[in-house]
């Protein structure tokens, strides 16, 4: 009997599935009950079991970040591969009725994209006079679609793609587990006769027949699994399993572990817990390629094993010369998988990197980059550098997904490796179109976590973006506004591109409590570039997100606090919710505090305030102090008439100036070296900016430099605190930084913020201020101050001049007539 195909497209995904004729008036029947269930709940995924067609939502409400490595550009064989393994039905009595399966297709998506609430009621039939059209549409919709294509090459497994590289040796099959063999099926009538041998033996069966059982149960076709492990006769043979765990074989027991994968037995049941303890007990009568083996295991069952893993790594330390190539690379997958960095096996791990560095595949470089990233393993600026020059030579016949596994480490290690940043301005670009979100989201984020600017690579990002967005998971989402902020970028398609991440994180909006971070770190770079949007801005200041904030593992209140200044400076319209009195004061003083010991004793600082007083006539006539705390950045404040006269205004006690005379600074040669050169010997002064090593801006696993601010301490009046912004918050409503504020300078002249800047406080190898430093001298523009930068390429080199020179340097820098008639 032929299948008739009925087409239905449901409402806001442009995927198309296919539905067969015996099962449509099934599926229909549900379908009012569906629809009310769904309404009231339009985020949770339909999981009956029964149902015709799968929606995965893509949106989930309880979502998790993982650092997941998605493959980036797929091929179509491998999306294909993945769907496969996901589609199947549950059959409730498949061994009871052996020939009632249906053919289902599952519709799903494995990336974390989200939609806006809409409703899952299926669409009403087609009519019969478009039945023909119907049917012939379905049967194209079989050829890939530009949108199917699109689907596939986001979905993206965590467990699978970091195993790619365990494709390109023989040798890992005797250290993982390898879904992707083909098995033979074994027949469901066959099944169910095991199964019955099972309760008729009621567990006297020899371990040997027991492991025979379980291997042979696990041939079984993929849509009967689900069932199997529900059935009884299933659980005896378990019970069994775990009364007699001792007196099973190694091989044996790795044989029970390797059925349980292909069964995917959930990671909490009671005979892998008998088997990891058993598995513990072994160990040192185990070789390794079997302890690796089993560690895979595990990780394919997602189970969390601590124990093991502690010993497989002491066992691993003591026979660490013994490792071949592949059993080390498995070896730090394995770390990287469990997220955990064994201290004593690190200087050994680098050994054996720089030993079989030039031997590796790339995707063996890139599995090894991203198991020391993972397990947040430090590695030594040698070996990365050797890494980074092997990487920089290959980097065309490496993958986008290799490669980027690189970046990460690249960037948590911060290296300015400049050759390979080069290379990849060539390369990534073009490949950027077709690479995944995620694999788009890490490379910006290494840029800007190095500071390194690459107009080709923000630009094909940005491009690509707006089509891609709604696979963004907040995280995503966040890291892109933070990287195009952070390298003060805006796009050729900046107004799609910043409306289209605004839109994705309102509808991410419900995880933001669970990831305030995300929240606040995507607000900061759209603070940047000048973006407030009203609507996330009011709900980031509720006092239920800022206690949520108190309670994250990172430090948020320097950032609540840097996002609060900014509004009310940059937005003096907004009457939203604001940060409490007592939070600003707390910050503040924690600010404060850490500008006396860490920023105001810099050497290139001293100098400058020492000399200016010398020049302007005493403490004074000049102020050494944040004038903008929520910066982070200090800054050397001077009144001056219109005449170009100082003024003096710091009337404070004379106390904070003999602290700074008390310092006593030294300027020896190995510290101007460092202050003009960073690390490198080899430039001139003249060179100096071309040699910025860079300090990345980052929140977890990446360690970004945070920006906090003052409630109200402005010298001079500048700001008033609690100054109350009226205006009342609209839905999706973008604030507009104000073009400028009414000077606040006396009558009388200006007032100058001289800014000592040094090479982080640019983009490296360049003289492009980074966001938040520009948003900073935008800011005490808008108050009146008038800015002058002390540039580090020009002010470090004089450092090391005769005290005329330097004098001579200041005064050009102050006594600018241009600057009066700036302040004019």
């Amino acid at each position: 009997m032929a299948t008739v195909l009925i087409c239905r497209r449901f409402p806001r995904l442009s995927r198309v599935t296919t539905f067969s004729t015996t099962a449509k008036c099934k599926a229909e029947s549900r379908s009012s009950k569906s629809k009310q269930k769904k309404e009231e709940n339009p985020e949770s995924a339909n999981t009956t079991t029964e149902s015709v067609a799968t929606i995965q939502l893509l949106n989930p409400l309880d979502y998790r970040v993982f650092y997941n490595p998605s493959a980036y550009a797929r091929s179509r064989a491998a999306s294909q591969q993945h769907a496969a393994r996901n589609s199947g039905q549950s059959l409730g009595d498949a061994f009871t009725s052996p020939g009632t399966a249906q053919a289902q297709h599952a519709l799903g998506t494995a990336s974390s994209q989200a939609l806006p609430p809409t409703s899952s009621a299926l669409p009403k039939a087609k009519s019969k006079p478009h039945l023909e059209q119907t049917i012939s549409a379905c049967l194209s919709a079989a050829q890939p679609t530009e949108e199917a294509e699109k689907e596939r090459s986001e979905m993206h497994s965590s467990k699978e793609d970091p195993r790619v590289f365990q494709k390109g040796r023989p040798e890992y099959r005797s250290l993982s587990y390898d879904k992707s063999e083909p098995v033979e099926t074994l027949p469901l009538e066959e099944g169910d006769l095991i199964l019955h041998s099972v309760a008729v033996c009621q567990g006297s069966q020899s371990p040997g027949t027991s492991t025979d059982y379980f291997h042979k149960l696990s041939r079984l076709p993929v849509e009967q699994h689900a069932a199997l492990l529900s059935e009884p006769r299933f659980n005896t043979l378990c019970r069994h399993a775990v009364k007699n765990i001792r007196l099973f074989s190694t091989s044996d027991l790795i044989d029970i572990l390797k059925a349980c994968v292909r069964l995917a037995v959930p990671p909490t049941h009671p005979l892998l817990n008998a088997c990891e303890n058993e598995f513990c007990r072994r160990v040192w009568d185990m070789n390794l390629d079997q302890l690796l083996l089993v560690a895979d295991c595990w990780r394919c069952l997602e189970r969390s094993v601590p124990s093991y893993l502690s010993i497989l790594f002491s066992y691993a330390n003591m026979h660490w010369k013994e490792l071949t190539l592949p059993q080390f690379v498995q070896l730090v997958y394995i770390i990287g998988e469990g997220r955990r960095s064994p201290v004593d096996l690190m200087q050994k791990m680098e050994s054996m990197i720089l030993k079989y560095l030039d031997s590796f595949t790339l995707e063996e470089l890139g599995a090894i980059c991203l198991g020391l990233f993972k397990s947040l393993s430090g590695i030594s600026d040698h070996v990365m550098r050797k890494i980074a020059d092997r990487v920089s030579l290959q980097i065309e016949d490496m993958s986008t997904y290799a490669l980027v596994n690189v970046l990460k480490i690249l960037r948590y290690t911060r290296m300015d490796h400049l050759p390979l940043l080069k290379e990849l301005g060539k390369v990534i670009p073009a490949r950027i179109p077709n690479t995944n979100i995620q694999g788009i989201m890490h490379i910006t984020l290494t840029c800007s976590s190095l500071h390194y600017f690459d107009e080709g690579i923000m630009a094909a990002a940005a491009m690509s973006l707006p089509s891609k967005v709604t696979y963004c998971r907040s995280k995503d989402a966040a890291k892109f506004l933070w990287s195009f902020g952070c390298l003060d970028y805006e796009p050729p398609n900046e107004e799609e591109f910043y409306s289209s991440l605004i839109e994705q994180m309102n509808r991410k909006l419900h995880e933001f409590m669970k990831f305030p971070e995300h929240l606040l770190t995507g607000l900061l770079g759209l603070a940047f570039v000048k973006r407030f949007p009203e609507e996330l801005i009011d709900y980031a200041f509720r006092d239920q997100f800022v206690q949520k904030t108190r309670g994250s593992k990172y430090e948020l209140k320097k950032d609540l606090f840097t996002l609060g200044k900014s509004v009310e400076i940059e937005c003096p319209s907004y009457q939203g919710n604001c940060l409490p009195p007592q939070l600003c004061r707390e910050i503040t003083e924690m600010v404060l505090n850490f500008a006396e010991k860490e920023i105001y004793v810099r050497p290139e600082i001293v100098e400058a305030v020492s000399l200016l007083k010398s020049m302007l006539g005493g403490p004074k006539y000049v102020k050494s102090h944040m004038i903008l705390p929520h910066t982070r950045s200090s800054d050397l404040e001077v009144h001056m008439d219109m005449d170009g006269h100082p003024i003096p205004f710091n009337l404070e006690d004379r106390l904070a100036d003999k602290k700074l005379k008390d310092i006593g600074v030294s300027l020896t040669d190995d510290l101007m070296t460092q202050l003009i050169k960073g690390t490198s010997n080899s430039q001139s002064p003249i060179e100096v900016e071309n040699d910025c090593r860079t300090h990345g801006q980052g929140r977890g696993e990446e360690a970004r430099t945070l920006c906090t601010g003052d409630h109200a301490v402005l010298s001079g009046g500048a700001l008033i605190a609690g100054v109350g912004l009226q205006v009342e918050p609209k839905l999706g409503h973008c604030l507009e930084a104000t073009p400028s504020l009414t000077p606040n300078r006396q009558s009388r002249g200006v007032k100058l913020a001289i800014q000592v800047s040094n090479r982080n406080h640019y983009c490296y190898s360049s003289k492009r201020l980074l966001g938040l430093h520009r948003m900073k001298r935008r800011q005490l523009r808008q108050l009146g101050y008038v800015v002058v930068e002390l540039p580090f390429w020009e002010w470090f080199p004089l450092l090391r001049r005769t005290r005329l020179e330097k004098l001579s340097y200041l005064h050009y820098k102050v006594f600018d007539p241009a600057l009066l008639s700036r302040a004019g």
